[in-house]
């Protein structure tokens, strides 16, 4: 008979231990916090730890232990460690802006590429040099003091007695719908707010980043995850920033700021104007962009549309066609997927596995030689390329009728290898994605990446059958692959084209949040889904009935007219 080990009861330890991924074991006292037991590896690591997953939660360093616990670090290279830092460096601005112009109204409006977020300035003159100057001095002085981010919890009653005293009324309008009774407010040296995330534990944490003129407003540069200790170079995006005021001026008409005005224009039944308004700004920048192409249509032979995942590009592409024949120009649709190299030539990545996303994945050479014969009225054999077996064999023979141009839609669009002996002159490059987003209030952003991320995680689950965890699992290399071969283009387009819509995230709220809460808990893809849950949260939801069969949404929610569409070729 096997024997037992008597089971007895004993005091509770002074001691827990936290159980790192590696298999050591840190033991420390109880109720010590997540960061006092990551103090202990931090020299192993080249950039702070800045947060930890405690038994397959995201956590803060002022996390207390209670019990043993599974434990994993969060750095600046990881993209949960990154919020937090961005989030918190917001902060820090937000206060001293407060301090300096305590008249002015500071908005966090949308990111820059390169790692930055570009801001403006209400209720003030635009702020000159030298008062940017002092700002970021400002900022650099509640750094140097590494003054303590306080997390405290109260009654939503109390929060908006308190931002209706201090006349945040973009809060005021969030908090109306909010169904949760209370809200986190943090609290830097007297001046407290919401920020929706987690935060570093002290503003000593946030070394490294710059106040810079831009345009009517300034941007507060950071660094990106990759190099998470440089500030890197801000390249000119004047055409972005054109595009960051018109979505502005779309807000106007719509008379939406924030989630908290789109919730209230919910709440009084006004989504069918909503929809419609935002479908026509849409048409009307389509309609816009297929103006510029017919004004040079003497010229222009090849449409090269570019963007990243999820940004509509299909759905754009096929409305753009639509325009230019209604002016009497016949886009030839290219598939730049048949130009890709047989498998057995297709590059690998830092892991072994094939690289789709590399232009070098892409038959340049060939696809060159066809579109200069194409665009010159020769007959052209083109490629067809089977996924399956990987291999490339001959397609259909084309030739142009006179006037017809190339529309051609693909992630290197922009990229000039991709058709380096076609003229310049001859090509009109379009950069089509989620430029810009309707954001939670004046201080809280909505990432255009988590949008796309939605929309992806909402079309997977309806046309491919994966789940949002597998959808999720795959977002980190779709995003690296965007990062290398397309942001650093975007700034190389004749036309942009924000596919970003004022209801959108309100619409697609229905479709995400029960694949998204089907996520497993203790997976890595649980603490993202359990983010996305958090931000659809301040949304009121808004059925699909209204939306217009040919809306570019549809190309993500399903029953687009436009599915099947397909241009006639000569």
């Amino acid at each position: 008979m096997q024997s037992q080990e008597k089971v007895h009861f004993v005091d509770p330890r002074d001691t827990i231990e936290a159980h790192l991924p590696d298999g050591r074991v840190l033991s420390g006292p109880r109720r010590a916090t997540a960061g006092i037991f990551l103090d202990a590896i931090q020299d192993e690591f080249n950039v702070p730890i800045v947060g930890a997953v405690i038994n397959g939660q995201l956590r803060e360093l002022t996390f207390p232990l209670d019990s043993d616990a599974d434990m994993r670090p969060i750095t600046l290279h990881d993209a949960d460690g990154m919020r937090f830092y961005r989030r918190s460096l917001t902060f820090v601005l937000e206060k001293a802006f407060h301090e300096l112009f305590p008249h002015a109204i500071l908005s966090i409006d949308h990111s820059i590429a390169s790692g930055g977020y570009f801001c403006q300035v209400f209720n003030s003159p635009q702020l000159d040099e030298e008062q940017l100057s002092n700002l970021e001095k400002s900022m650099r002085e509640i750094v140097e003091k590494n003054l303590p981010f306080i997390r405290e919890q109260v009654p939503l009653a109390e929060a908006i007695a308190y931002f209706t005293q201090k006349g945040y009324h973009d809060k005021i309008q969030l908090l109306n719908h909010r169904k949760k009774d209370y809200l986190i407010l943090y609290n830097l040296n007297g001046h407290r707010d919401y920020h929706h995330g987690y935060m570093v534990p002290s503003s000593g944490y946030l070394k490294w980043f710059k106040i810079t003129p831009m345009g009517d407003g300034f941007v507060m540069r950071f660094p990106r995850r990759h190099r998470p200790t440089e500030i890197l170079p801000l390249p000119d995006f004047s055409t972005l920033l054109h595009t960051f005021r018109q979505y502005g001026d779309w807000l106007q008409r719509l008379e939406i700021d924030n989630v908290g005005t789109l919730n209230q224009a919910i709440y009084e039944n006004r989504t069918r104007e909503l929809i419609l308004v935002s479908e026509a700004l849409h048409e009307g920048r389509i309609a816009e962009i297929a103006s510029q192409i017919a004004q040079k249509i003497d010229q222009i032979r090849v449409i090269l549309i570019a963007g990243p995942s999820s940004s509509g590009k299909t759905t754009f592409s096929k409305r753009l066609s639509i325009q230019l024949l209604a002016r009497g120009i016949s886009p030839f649709p290219l598939e730049m997927d048949n130009y890709f190299v047989d498998r057995d030539l297709t590059p690998r990545d830092e892991n072994g596995e094939f690289d789709f996303e590399t232009i070098k994945a892409v038959n340049t050479q060939r696809l060159g030689e066809d579109l200069k014969k194409l665009t010159a009225g020769e007959r052209v054999q083109l490629p067809h390329f089977d996924f399956k077996s990987g291999v490339s064999s001959p397609g259909e023979l084309i030739q142009l009728a006179p006037g017809q141009i190339v529309i051609l839609e693909g992630i290197h669009g922009l990229n000039p290898e991709l058709v380096s002996n076609i003229p310049p002159e001859q090509i009109f490059r379009i950069y089509a994605s989620a430029l810009t987003q309707l954001n939670l209030d004046w201080h809280n952003r909505v990432s255009t990446t988590d949008t796309r991320l939605i929309r992806r995680i909402v079309r997977d689950a309806r046309e491919r059958g994966y789940t949002a965890q597998d959808t999720i699992a795959r977002w980190e290399s779709v995003r690296r692959g965007e990062k290398r071969y397309i942001f650093p283009y975007q700034n190389n387009a004749d036309a942009m084209f924000n596919s970003a819509m004022v209801y959108e995230l309100a619409a697609l709220k229905p479709l995400a949040e029960p694949v998204l809460r089907q996520v497993p808990h203790g997976t890595p893809e649980h603490i993202e889904a359990k983010r996305l849950l958090t931000l659809l949260e301040w949304f009121l939801p808004i059925e699909s009935e209204f939306i217009p069969d040919n809306s570019l949404l549809r190309e993500f929610i399903g029953s687009s007219i436009l599915k099947d569409f397909k241009i006639w070729k000569r």
